[in-house]
């Protein structure tokens, strides 16, 4: 089953950091885009930072200084490096992706979410 799979969640304190990794299970033909969303308690998801096929990068202004998106395309993973943590950037966090495996067909895949906790 082609899936993606987030790790790396866990607990940190403020000032602290966490990478995130997201794993897209299949072939991947064409990238569109990867993202990261969160959901903290009691708010609507978010989103928190992408990059595209073309490696461009775009950040929530919440994040942006703190946290970089890269990639490892030969191992179809996207990472999220969480730096200067603070309590508010506490939630779920999830994975993204528009993809194509073969020609004439483009999917959009999420994960399963991954739990980051920051303490103050």
């Amino acid at each position: 089953q082609v899936r993606l799979v987030e790790s790396g969640g866990g607990l940190a304190q403020a000032g602290g950091s966490l990478r995130l990794s997201c794993e897209f299970s299949g072939t991947i033909r064409t990238m569109y885009f990867w993202s990261w969303y969160r959901q903290g308690p009691g708010k609507q998801r978010e989103l928190v930072a992408t990059i595209t096929g073309g490696a461009n990068t775009n950040y929530a202004d919440s994040v942006a200084g703190r946290f970089t998106i890269s990639r490892d395309s030969a191992k179809n993973t996207v990472f999220l490096q969480m730096n200067s943590l603070k309590p508010e950037d506490t939630g779920a966090y999830y994975c993204k992706a528009r993809i194509s495996s073969r020609p004439g067909s483009v999917f959009e895949y999420w994960g399963q979410g991954t739990q980051v906790t920051v303490s103050s």
